[in-house]
């Protein structure tokens, strides 16, 4: 776990972004200190849990799962249901976090790799087994943030520095094809590219991390509140942050660190992840 020092922090932004999201106005909010994970929880990590617990996700509950199109054979395309609207998302039958691409793919290369196909349920059915809790937005963004102030992304304003690439996101023409100049069609290890100046691997990009709160909750009604309500099948939206591997300026420019988006908390794809928090008294 990470300390975040408390003090006052600039969450939210004026410039730029989604007016729709509520990214702004930028607000100084006075923030105790808590501890947050490194890294977005592993597969190795979730399989812990679900071997101790025999815990079973929502995703595997319903029997099935959204898988990007990228992933799956034609055959899959057939058999499954295409999204209207997006209809680069596919609902999968047996997909979920050990099948992320449905039956017969696996998980055994990837235990480094952020856990998907989970829901807020299951994300806060483990943070309660493991003792902790789910960060709130205006706690995941200044752990994102690394100490900077009114940066673009957490390690400054500039996408790529000195031809590297610093996150996993989309590279090339969206939804169609992916050069993958950063090296990654889908997920990568949790600690790839370099961690921000507090020590958080991949708060850009990678997968999207679910938070505590309602989605697009005021920033000052944040402070001090809890949501640990494991509401299963909840139809409540809540927020998420960081963007993911499908993130890209022309669609979904979300990988900014001051970007906002909510779904609902028994959704779930094979870009949904999460992380935890601990409060200062919770201190392993």
């Amino acid at each position: 776990m990470i300390e975040i020092p408390a003090g006052v922090t600039l969450i939210g932004t004026d410039k730029g972004g989604f007016s729709v999201d509520l990214e702004g106005p930028a607000v100084e909010l006075a923030i105790p200190r808590f501890f947050i994970s490194a890294t977005a929880v592993t597969n190795e990590e979730f399989q812990r849990f679900v071997a101790t617990t025999g815990y079973q996700t929502d995703s595997e509950k319903f029997g099935w799962s959204f898988v990007f199109h990228a992933f799956l054979t034609e055959t899959q395309q057939r058999r499954s249901q295409k999204m209207t609207g997006t209809n680069w998302w596919y609902a999968v039958a047996g997909a979920s976090w050990c099948c992320p691409e449905g039956p017969g793919s696996t998980i055994e290369d990837r235990l480094t790799h952020p856990v998907v196909h989970v829901s807020r349920n299951d994300a806060v059915a483990y943070c309660q087994w493991a003792g902790m809790r789910l960060p709130t937005e205006i706690e995941w963004e200044k752990a994102a943030r690394g100490g900077l102030v009114g940066k673009l992304y957490p390690w400054g304003d500039e996408l790529v520095i000195d031809g590297k690439h610093q996150c996993n996101i989309w590279q090339g023409a969206f939804p169609a094809h992916n050069t993958m100049e950063d090296g990654y069609l889908g997920t990568a290890p949790v600690e790839t590219y370099e961690p921000n100046g507090f020590g958080l691997y991949q708060t850009a990009g990678n997968v999207w991390e679910w938070c505590a709160n309602p989605r697009y909750l005021p920033f000052k009604e944040q402070l001090g509140a809890v949501w640990q309500a494991h509401q299963t099948y909840s139809t409540a939206a809540y927020g998420i942050r960081g963007g993911s591997f499908l993130c890209h300026a022309s669609y979904c420019n979300r990988y900014r660190v001051a970007a906002r988006n909510g779904n609902t908390a028994d959704s779930a794809s094979n870009n949904m992840g999460f992380r935890c928090v601990q409060n200062e008294n919770e201190e392993n």
